[in-house]
């Protein structure tokens, strides 16, 4: 069947229309881009004009097209470099825990290393060492403070002798057994510790309070004050510390002395120093015994 001559678009009104728009707007074209091609024949300075008007109003659509790609073009990078970051901050997160762990274990081992640097200087700078032992107890649960030695008579320990930490003072040895030696803590109750202000010597004693703290009684309130800060070693008196060993630095005044704090902790102290006493006691006293008179002689 031949195809019929008629090219209209059927009964379409909208149809017929556009077909029309597109003829007028074809033959437009062609018009314009043959008076366009002989204005640059003839007339190049009006062909020159017109095209860089043209080139004004084109290139702010240009730049704004461009833009608009570009910011299209960034979009997928932009989502590919939120989820890189995140992994990396998760990541980064994560070695910074462990990190922190590393350091705080650093710092645990550096503190431990340097105290028992101490002790053993402690130690071998000492000529009145009788032993090294582990403190492997002590009573916090009572007013009464005792901390339990794993030496004994049978490593040389002996009652009444002085026991120190690498901080300082720690008590005296008041009970002894052949692996084991009891020791009084300075923050007992009973203890009462003869000592000295680094500095000025201003004499005073430290009593024991049975808790973490100490009482520092200056014996002549008179001769000056007891501040917070001051330092107190031992003076020697008594004859069982030797003189000059650190015990405890005040951190308040109370009444006309002050309450201070031991330097050397016996709740995270795990390795003292028995030492001999200061002045070794007077031997037993022996009874007299009448001389016999002999019989005729005076």
């Amino acid at each position: 069947m031949a195809r019929s001559p008629d090219r209209r678009p059927g009964f379409s009104r909208r149809a017929q229309t556009s077909q029309f728009i597109g003829y007028v707007v074809a033959i437009a074209g062609a018009i314009v881009g043959a008076a366009l091609l002989v204005m640059s024949r003839y007339d190049p300075p009006t062909f020159r004009a017109l095209r860089s008007g043209a080139a004004e109003l084109t290139v702010p659509i240009s730049t704004a097209l461009g833009s608009a790609n570009g910011a299209l073009a960034a979009v997928p990078d932009a989502i590919g470099g939120w989820f890189r970051l995140h992994g990396e901050n998760e990541r980064m997160r994560a070695e910074l825990v462990t990190t922190g762990r590393l350091l705080t274990r650093a710092r645990v081992l550096g503190h431990e290393n340097a105290r028992l640097r101490r002790l053993l200087a402690l130690r071998d700078g000492a000529t009145d060492a009788v032993v090294t032992a582990r403190l492997v107890s002590s009573t916090a649960g009572s007013t009464r403070r005792f901390g339990l030695l794993n030496a004994g008579f049978l490593q040389g320990v002996r009652e009444g002798q002085p026991v120190e930490g690498p901080d300082g003072l720690v008590g005296r040895v008041v009970e002894v057994g052949p692996d084991s030696a009891r020791v009084l803590l300075l923050i007992d109750a009973e203890s009462l510790i003869p000592v000295q202000r680094a500095g000025d010597g201003l004499p005073g004693i430290v009593a024991g309070r049975g808790d973490a703290l100490v009482d520092i009684r200056a014996v002549n309130p008179a001769a000056g004050e007891v501040r917070p800060g001051d330092l107190f070693v031992t003076s020697g008196i008594g004859g069982i510390y030797a003189p000059g060993v650190p015990v405890t630095r005040v951190v308040r005044r109370s009444g006309d002395g002050g309450l201070g704090r031991p330097l050397a902790e016996p709740d995270t102290l795990d390795v003292a120093i028995v030492r001999h006493a200061f002045l070794p006691p007077p031997p037993p006293a022996r009874n007299a015994v009448p001389p016999v008179l002999r019989r005729g002689k005076p």
